[in-house]
């Protein structure tokens, strides 16, 4: 891999961006290279709904929590912003995949991902990890969920039916 200059990272909450968000900032503190986390924003209802009646007031809102979400994230995913790399955030109006793209514009940037569930969803809507795989002008890093958020992701019914699996019955002594 070339030289990285600096690291973008898609960010938005999710478990797999949080993943995402701990490995690019750990890549950026060995690198000693700036940490460009990146939150897209589209407004309710998309582009067309909000051009047939614009609204400045909503759009500062929902800009303003886009905001939000990217400080939360870091708050959720590294306990707050870190002192020991220099952070360089982005909040920006678009789709996920060709915001990140447009932000890592440099062949010597590295574009950190998060990958999710695969799932009905993400088909019918398609993925922001293929966008950026199939578009990027620099190399793509995708982070999957560690074990724990995969886990979690499956809802608490499904972790509760594997753990009584686990557990032998046990004769009834009353």
């Amino acid at each position: 891999m070339p030289t990285v200059r600096r690291i973008i990272v898609g960010v938005h909450g999710s478990l797999g961006s949080l993943q995402a968000l701990r490995h690019a900032a750990e890549e950026a503190r060995q690198r000693d290279v700036p940490l460009h986390p990146v939150i897209a924003w589209v407004p309710p209802g998309g582009d067309l709904a909000e051009r047939r009646n614009s609204s400045p007031y909503l759009r500062k809102l929902w800009r303003e929590a886009a905001w939000e979400r990217l400080l939360a994230a870091f708050d959720d995913g590294l306990g707050g912003m870190p002192g020991d790399v220099q952070v360089e955030p982005h909040v920006e109006r678009g789709e996920t995949g060709p915001v990140l793209v447009s932000v890592a514009d440099r062949p010597d940037d590295l574009l950190v991902i998060g990958t999710g569930r695969r799932g009905l969803i993400r088909a019918l809507h398609g993925s922001v990890g293929r966008y950026c795989l199939a578009h990027a002008k620099c190399p793509v890093l995708a982070v999957p969920p560690s074990a724990l958020m995969d886990e979690m992701s499956h809802g608490l019914r499904a972790w509760h039916m594997r753990r009584h699996a686990l557990i032998p019955d046990t004769p009834d002594t009353g």
